[in-house]
């Protein structure tokens, strides 16, 4: 299975008031794992940044000067992310922008689904962890990504953080972390790291005859304390 684990950054918030991309990241994951394949650009809006927007990612109309355009880009990233599932948070938000980027090519330019499929991590956050904060930050926190190096928001860190999350969001190995924010009570979740399985051989360790005589000792209290229906027991007599 191919993903792509996509961010922008973009001029403003609106894309209805004709707001652009400024910057675009792409990590790909083939079968939940890095390939180390990405795609980034800064691209030239011909529009002004508002300061809003520039607060947050630090990205200046002088330091776009020269970079290509998104339709410079199109045809690059259309290939890229082609067959693929994104992989978005906040996903209504970058789908948005880019399909408003792609029209900007004409007629008959394909829209971003049409092209791929798209899971929204913002989403599954929310269903995974409700009433919580299901920020990138929150999330990195929650499955111990290290984000110490996001000063600002960038694209393809964004995709790289986000990478991260994803796969200890929807697999691996269990860990339980103690997720507490501002205004929120410190609650246990269950949350899940990656782990790498190429070459992994599991040990079996049985049980010695000390060990299941203590066992055995443990079910005849148990029996006595419930009348007879412990469960341990019930299990071992079905067919």
């Amino acid at each position: 299975m191919r993903q792509i684990v996509l961010d922008t950054e973009t001029t403003g918030l609106e894309v209805e008031k004709g707001h652009r991309i400024i910057e675009l990241g792409c990590v790909e994951l083939v079968n939940r794992r890095r390939t180390h394949r990405t795609l980034h650009h800064y691209l030239q809006p011909d529009r002004e940044i508002d300061a809003g927007a520039q607060e947050v990612h630090g990205i200046s109309a002088e330091m776009l000067a020269g970079k290509p355009r998104f339709a410079d880009v199109a045809r690059e990233f259309l290939d890229f992310v082609a067959d693929a599932e994104l992989i978005i948070h906040n996903a209504d938000f970058d789908v948005g922008f880019l399909d408003a980027e792609l029209g900007l090519l004409g007629p008959d330019a394909p829209r971003i689904t049409g092209v791929c499929t798209v899971v929204d991590t913002l989403a599954l956050a929310r269903r995974l962890h409700p009433g919580q904060r299901n920020s990138l930050d929150a999330l990195c926190k929650r499955y111990a990504v290290d984000n110490t190096g996001r000063e600002f928001h960038g694209a393809l860190l964004d995709a790289q953080l986000l990478a991260d999350v994803y796969l200890g969001m929807t697999g691996g190995q269990a860990t339980l972390l103690l997720d507490q924010g501002a205004g929120e009570t410190a609650v246990q979740h269950l949350a899940t790291r990656p782990v790498a399985r190429d070459g992994l051989r599991l040990a079996v360790v049985r049980a010695s005859a000390d060990e299941l005589a203590e066992h055995e000792r443990y079910l005849a209290l148990l029996d006595k304390q419930s009348g007879g229906k412990t469960v341990w027991r019930t299990l071992g007599q079905r067919p």
